[in-house]
């Protein structure tokens, strides 16, 4: 694999993996403030696949748009690509998106935002089996765990003393991060012969566009929009772009193992600023207490990876 002289420095992807994971993590209060905004009630899956869809076929077309201005090929070498292009979109985009939403219906908030950290564990042991430069050892497997210990602290409240497990609940969540983990390691191969910027604004497009023809096809609606909703949509639409192709980027010069282990960064960068902007209180011990823990885990996997 060819590495980038400036994406493969480690101090550049700790800095842009942070700032990935910080705009996902601003994506939890902005979502909610969109249902809200939107008048999305929280069974309604169908509206919420084309609120979904419209921030993530907006999102492809910014970055393809972005892509035509810096003089970057548009255009598809052959049917390959469009095939792989294709491929990328239906499951990492489309299809996680739809488990992901179908579990939290059935399942806690809590319990929702745990199981969809267990794509860090898929993405480490995927790796581990498909490159060679990427094996999972002491220190990587302890990394992830004690990650992994920071988003159950983070979360930390009664429902998570709460063991019951259902296939269209907390499975449908894991389901959801096994496709997205085994998409972005699909979506690795196929950037190595692509740009990475114009690969994510299809593959994020072709997404948006099957989520919102599903929701659509389901009953779904999109309405009141207003200038504040459409800032908001407008917002995560920008968030979407920037942080998918960083993050495509930081694969493609990268081991995954020491990338996607900062994912465990976006709940509690989450849990973080919906305090902050849902008015809760961040004047507590878990908040602390996850990001060491995390930070700890970031610093053991990396730390191995780079040996």
């Amino acid at each position: 694999m060819v590495k980038h002289p400036l994406f493969s420095q480690r101090r550049v992807v700790v800095l842009l993996a942070c700032v990935s994971c910080l705009l996902w993590g601003s994506a939890y209060p902005a979502i909610k403030t969109g249902y809200a905004l939107f008048s999305i009630d929280a069974d309604d899956i169908p509206t919420k696949m084309v609120f979904a869809g419209y921030r993530f076929v907006l999102a492809g077309l910014l970055l393809l748009a972005f892509a035509a201005v810096t003089r970057r090929p548009l255009r598809l070498p052959g049917w390959a690509q469009v095939r792989q292009i294709m491929a990328l979109g239906l499951t990492q985009t489309s299809l996680q998106y739809i488990f992901f939403y179908i579990g939290l219906a059935y399942t806690t908030g809590v319990k929702g935002s745990i199981m969809n950290a267990t794509g860090t564990f898929f993405s480490v042991l995927l790796a581990h089996f498909i490159y060679k430069n990427d094996r999972l050892s002491w220190n990587k497997a302890l990394g992830c765990i004690v990650g992994f210990a920071g988003v159950m602290v983070v979360n930390f409240n009664h429902d998570l003393l709460d063991f019951h497990f259902t296939l269209l609940g907390e499975g449908f969540v894991v389901v959801a991060a096994f496709i997205l983990s085994a998409g972005a390691i699909y979506g690795k191969k196929v950037s190595q012969d692509m740009d990475s910027v114009v690969l994510t604004g299809y593959q994020l497009a072709v997404g948006g566009l099957v989520l919102v023809a599903g929701g659509f096809a389901f009953g779904g609606t999109l309405s009141g929009f207003s200038l504040e909703s459409s800032a908001l949509l407008g917002y995560l639409v920008l968030l979407s772009s920037v942080a998918f192709a960083l993050w495509t980027i930081l694969l493609k010069y990268n081991r995954v193992g020491e990338v996607t282990v900062f994912n465990f960064l976006i709940p509690v960068f989450g849990a973080i600023l919906s305090a902050i902007f849902l008015g809760e209180s961040i004047l507590e011990w878990k908040y602390m207490a996850a990001l060491v823990l995390v930070c700890t885990g970031i610093y053991l996997v990396t730390k191995t990876s780079r040996n």
